[in-house]
């Protein structure tokens, strides 16, 4: 499953127009592993959360040098989901001084 969610990343992100088409399916991996490629292969950084229910948290992840934006969908059984991804993210509050 691994080596096919990454080949699918790969072909959206060379592709900039199929960014502009809905995926059919919600890409999910274990949550560390995500997390590691969220960090390292599409160099974003975690911005923003907030809890969707008791077992579920709502990422907000941002590739700061494109404004790319990433939303996650964490469950406490160890697996998060890729349900949305977009571009040109704009923080609506001030940056912190």
């Amino acid at each position: 499953m691994t080596r096919y969610f990454f080949i699918f990343l790969a072909a959206f992100l060379a592709f900039p127009v199929m960014s502009l088409a809905q995926t059919a399916d919600v890409i999910c991996d274990d949550s560390a592993r995500l997390e590691r490629m969220l960090s390292t292969v599409m160099q974003s950084e975690r911005r923003a959360l907030g809890l969707r229910g008791p077992e579920t948290l709502l990422e907000v992840w941002i590739d700061p040098r494109t404004q790319d934006w990433t939303l996650v969908q964490t469950y406490t059984n160890g697996t998060s989901c890729i349900i949305a991804m977009g571009e040109q993210w704009e923080d609506l509050t001030p940056a912190p001084a």
